[in-house]
Order: structure tokens, then sequence, then C-alpha cells
């Protein structure tokens, strides 16, 4: 993979500036829900239809995505990143909101697992042999985290117009950029070839041969993006300011040097996955960073859980790239779609009930939820360790990096 094809050239640039909206928004969004002084079940809704919107979406997408067009679709999502942003400039109607955000182009991670990921996934698959994919999704993701980092700190511009200039939009009507960020994002998915289709000649139904493998993979992945679920940024951001007063901008500082090291993980992931396989680099670099989320807590100073989290931070995303390529590796070029979409979907249900169940942890202890989440994810490495082991993947010499298909080893 020296030099990138076309399609995926305009794909990473569509994810990009897409990334750069949704660190930006994230920030946004906080923001803004603030200002109209919202109560916490208020905010809660709109935050959980967004997810639920994007859980949707995917389904439908991995449902009848390869059926009208990957281009298509991937252009009709972008479309709809335009009048999700006019309703979110311009309304405070919690129900209008709601209504908005369960059409599921919007997003409240940078580095989202939605229906925009599930085309890509399947559409980068397709430019790439079974060993450049692990690079090029390892590129992808870097190419998110750095573009959202940005896009985060972005999100000071409105504060800084508005002390120098007094007639300033309010914060909430720059959510207008996602007028121009759709229509940016539809221009280059409409300039993609046909390289990035369902091949010919295969089913039309979303999962036969891989229903079984992606059915097991789905649970798994709902597994972890629960645990996840304990410990996202805005838990971390609280504990670090209850247990050792780091303020706001110290926590800003903190997570963009965090959304650095993600870039710096994704890419590590490809020589590291190249070298000991595609499942040996999805479970053995997430256990050790799991192990330090679980010392997070138990740091003394401030420094300490400063270094644990980074360490954390430099070893927990190398099973993304990789993880994604596994997937793309094991099931039929046919079924990339339906399969990236219901496993992306599977993550996205399940995301919601971590934080409030993390919220009954911390009544316990306040650091609990480092624990939790940290044994329930090594829980899933365990799991899919055995359960995915025996079976050789596309592209791979051997068996001990492959997934357990319910069919017979290749």
């Amino acid at each position: 993979m020296a030099q990138l094809a076309r399609n995926p050239r305009l794909i990473l640039a569509a994810q990009a500036i897409r990334a750069l909206a949704y660190g930006f928004s994230a920030v946004l969004l906080g923001v803004t829900l603030n200002e109209r002084n919202w109560s916490s079940v208020e905010a809660g809704l709109l935050l959980t239809a967004i997810v639920a919107g994007s859980a949707l979406m995917s389904v439908l997408v991995g449902t009848f995505g390869d059926r009208i067009g990957r281009r298509r679709a991937y252009g009709l999502l972008y479309a709809g990143l335009a009048p999700a942003g006019i309703v979110f400039a311009l309304s405070d109607s919690l129900p209008m909101l709601i209504a908005v955000a369960m059409v599921g182009t919007l997003s409240t991670d940078v580095i989202e697992s939605g229906p925009f990921t599930s085309l890509e996934q399947a559409m980068l698959a397709s430019s790439e042999d079974a060993k450049g994919r692990t690079r090029l999704f390892s590129l992808y993701n870097a190419v998110a985290a750095i573009a959202g980092s940005l896009g985060a700190l972005l999100a000071f511009v409105p504060r800084l117009l508005g002390d120098v200039w007094s007639n300033a939009p309010s914060d909430q009507r720059y959510f207008l950029a996602f007028v121009l960020i759709g229509a940016l994002g539809l221009a280059l998915a409409r300039t993609l070839d046909d390289g990035v289709e369902q091949p010919s000649g295969t089913p039309r139904a979303p999962l036969v041969e891989s229903r079984g493998a992606v059915t097991k993979l789905a649970a798994l992945f709902a597994v972890d993006s629960f645990a996840g679920g304990f410990v996202i940024q805005s838990f971390i951001a609280y504990w670090f300011g209850r247990e050792f007063d780091l303020s706001l901008q110290g926590v800003g500082v903190l997570f963009f040097f965090v959304g650095l090291l993600q870039a710096a993980s994704f890419l590590a992931a490809s020589p590291i996955a190249e070298r000991f396989g595609l499942l040996n680099t999805m479970v053995f670099t997430h256990i050790p960073s799991n192990l330090l989320l679980m010392c997070i807590p138990l740091a003394p100073t401030l420094t300490v859980a400063i270094a644990f989290l980074l360490a954390r931070q430099a070893l927990s995303q190398m099973d993304v790239p990789t993880r994604q390529a596994f997937l793309a590796n094991l099931v039929p070029p046919g079924e990339r779609t339906a399969a990236a979409a219901y496993t992306n979907s599977a993550r996205y249900a399940v995301r919601p009930f971590g934080p409030l169940l993390a919220g009954a942890a911390q009544q316990v202890a306040v650091g609990l939820p480092f624990f939790v989440a940290g044994g329930l994810k090594i829980a899933y490495d365990v799991t899919i360790w055995n359960a995915f082991r025996n079976v050789a993947l596309e592209g791979d010499a051997d068996p001990a990096v492959a997934v357990d298909s319910g069919e017979p080893p290749a």
C-alpha cells in the first residue's frame, strides 16, 4: 500500500471532514445543552436518541445498503447531515431534536461505529488485499483521531469570536457547519467509482455464509462496547477533577494528547499485526491496556494517574483497525456491508447502558467503574481468543490468528 488508490483517498478525505465536524460538535453540543438549562433527563434523552439513531441507521444500511448501492447510500447519509445541522442550529424543541437525532447521521463520538463507518469499512475492504486492509484501516482510524482532535480544538473558536465580535452568532448557530460538511461529503461520495460496490454475482441477502460468525462477533463486540460505556471520557474528566482537582483547561490538554496517542496506536497496529497476526494483536494489546485502566484509580498522585491513562491509550486502540480488518477478512466480499453494520449496531445498542450503570457504581466507590470496565473487557478478550482462534482468515497462513465461523478450516 505504498500509494493509496483513488477510492480510498476519497473515502479518507470524506471521513476526515466528518471527524472534524464530530470533534467540533461533541464539545459544542455539551456547551449548548448547558446553555439551554436542560435537565439531566432531557440531555440524556437527546444523547440517547443520537446513539439509538446511529444503531437503527446502521441496521438499515446493513439490510439495504448493497441493494441501493454503497455510493448512493453513502451520499444519502452525507445529505442527511445538512438538515440535522439546520435543526440543531435553529431549534430548541426537544421532540424535534430527538426526531432529527433518530435519523442517524449525528454522533456522540469522533471515531464512531455508525452507518457511515459500516459503509466505509466495506468500501475500503474492496480496495486492498487481506494484508493491505490492516494498514488501510490503521490509517483510516488515525485520520479520524487526528481530525477529531483538531475539531475539538476548533470548538473554542465561537468563544474567541464572541470576545472580539459583539454580534457573533450564538454557540448553537455553529451547527450550521454541518450543511457545508454534508455538501462536501456528498460531492466526494458522488466521485467514487464502481470499485466500492458489492461484487457482481454475490447474494443479495445481507448475511448468508457468515451469519453464525457475525452473530457471535456482534455479541462479543457488544460486551466490549458496554464495558467501554463505564469509562467514557466525560466520566474520566469528572474523576480527574474530583480526585486531583484538575482544571477544565488541564482536562482539555490531557484529552488532546489522548487523541494523538490514539492516532499513534492506530498506526502502530498494522506492523504489529503483520508480525503477530490480527487476533493476537487485538487480544494481547487489549489485555495490558485494561490492566492499566484498572490501575488509574489506584494512582497516588496526578502524575502517576496521567501516566497510567496515557499508557493505556497508547495500547487500547490497536484493536480497532485490527478488528475491522479481522471482520473484513472473515466474511465474503458481498457480506461486508451487512457484517460491519450489524456488529456496529450491536456496539451502539448497548453503549448507553454503561454510563447509566457507572453512575450506580460510583455510589459504591468513585473508582469502581474503572475496575468493572477493565474486568469486563479482559473477559471479552479471553472469550474472543478462545472462540475465534482456530480457522484461518483470508490472507493468513497461520490459523492461530483466525476465527471460528462454524465452518471447517480453509
